[in-house]
């Protein structure tokens, strides 16, 4: 039975505190906001680069190639590091029935509330036939982006992370459309901070966000490749309660109304969503638990802390790349002076020449082999979460980023065509380090360390 309370939302309830030994820090910021303005300046010269290139059938593809890089630096770096940024400091921190994008925009609706525990919930949602969304990793994001192309079917596909009290979705369930994975529902779930209350001093164990994937295309805000949601987001609010119900008769749900002002919006990719403003509250509390799988029994933010996030992976993966073209610069270097050597101890004191030269390439090539030595421990470390190392790594990064734009600006010598490959590799770097989730893996790796 379905009975109404009424409740306003006066918005002034505050978000869960983060928690202040993972907090950014200052060098964080500095991290975050010159990633942000390095990106800009990337862009900046792509479209220049582009322009400048002239005119004639040859240069077509040259154009095309760099208009394409241009869109990809701009939509996968640009704009979301400055919407980031923007939303520090203009947006409050503080609950407004909506959640968050990695960004800082505005996401999905908070169109549903729970109360029971974790094994009740899932074991509901299990029975209405819904399926768990796997962690976005990066063989969960290859894998969608082959079934969405190949349309073949992926029940299990993974949902991109909202954030609300300051952190991602605990979980995430769906259930895919004729096989389809460019077409599902889905639905976030957070675990309610403890002694938390909705607006109007209602409890609640769990809040959700659920919505309809129609399509996929490209973001209105940041031109990135997502999924399209459709506007009705009330019909899957009520559609995810009915499969409830019907799968379990003994739930119960109070809806409160005009728990947000009704509203025509849009969320995080630009799509349009609209709302009466109303929120059922289930309660699942009567109902048997249901044991989770061993790998489940975790905690999500323990879970997390234990696998290392993607941005972290890839930051690795560039910090070990450069040390293995710094290896690949000296490995000449180490030739010539091995050969030098050789040859030297072979002719013994007729040959000062080459033992000149040997002398002139050891400096050289001693430098970049241990570079490449340092940037091989930085990647280990980083992986294994050290924090030291993730700032080490962005300050090299942010250093050869300062010497490159000195470059373009010291004259024809310094243009962009030398400098592209480095330039986009250092901000791709500081860009994945400077993430809010490599730098709370990082330093909560830390602290478990430390306790």
């Amino acid at each position: 039975m379905t009975q109404s309370v009424a409740a306003g939302n006066d918005g002034g309830v505050p978000a869960a505190e983060p928690d202040p030994g993972i907090a950014a820090t200052v060098v964080d910021r500095i991290f975050f906001a010159f990633s942000g303005v390095a990106a800009i300046w990337f862009a900046v010269l792509l479209l220049r680069e582009s322009l400048e290139l002239g005119h004639g059938e040859s240069l077509a593809l040259r154009h095309l190639g760099f208009l394409v890089v241009f869109w990809a630096a701009l939509a996968y770096l640009v704009l979301p590091r400055l919407y980031r940024i923007l939303s520090l400091v203009f947006i409050p921190n503080y609950f407004m029935g909506r959640t968050r994008t990695n960004a800082g925009l505005f996401g999905d609706a908070v169109n549903l509330a729970f109360l029971g525990t974790e094994e009740q919930l899932r074991g509901a949602l299990d029975r209405a036939g819904w399926k768990l969304a796997d962690p976005v990793t990066l063989a969960s994001s290859w894998r969608i982006v082959s079934s969405t192309l190949l349309h073949r079917s992926y029940s299990h596909a993974p949902v991109s992370p909202l954030l609300l009290f300051d952190r991602q979705q605990d979980f995430a369930y769906e259930q895919e459309v004729h096989g389809n994975p460019r077409q599902r529902h889905h639905v976030r779930f957070w675990r309610c901070p403890e002694d938390w209350m909705l607006p109007g001093g209602v409890a609640a164990d769990w809040v959700a966000a659920a919505s309809f994937d129609r399509a996929v295309g490209l973001s209105l805000f940041t031109l990135q490749i997502t999924h399209r949601v459709g506007e009705n987001i009330d019909a899957e609010r009520d559609y995810l309660v009915s499969s409830l119900q019907q799968s379990s008769p003994g739930i119960s749900v109070d809806v409160i109304k005009n728990f947000s002002t009704g509203y025509h919006s849009r969320n995080g990719g630009g799509d349009s969503i609209e709302t009466d403003g109303d929120l059922p509250v289930t309660d699942l509390s009567g109902l048997p638990d249901t044991q989770l799988p061993a790998a489940q029994r975790a905690s999500p933010d323990e879970q997390r802390r234990n696998r290392r996030p993607p941005p972290t992976v890839f930051g690795a993966v560039l910090v070990l790349l450069r040390g293995a073209a710094a290896l690949t610069v000296a490995a000449p270097f180490l030739a010539r002076f091995a050969d030098a050597l050789w040859v030297t101890e072979l002719l013994g004191a007729q040959s000062r020449g080459l033992a000149e030269l040997g002398s002139a390439y050891a400096p050289a090539s001693v430098i970049l082999a241990a570079f490449a030595c340092v940037e091989a421990v930085l990647a280990i470390l980083i992986l294994r979460g050290s924090n030291i190392a993730r700032l080490t790594a962005m300050s090299l990064s942010a250093a050869a980023i300062i010497l490159q734009i000195v470059a373009v600006f010291a004259g024809p010598a310094g243009t962009l065509g030398s400098n592209i490959f480095g330039y986009s590799f250092d901000i791709l770097l500081i860009l994945a380090l400077s993430s809010s989730r490599a730098r709370i893996y990082a330093r909560s790796r830390g602290r478990s360390r430390l306790r």
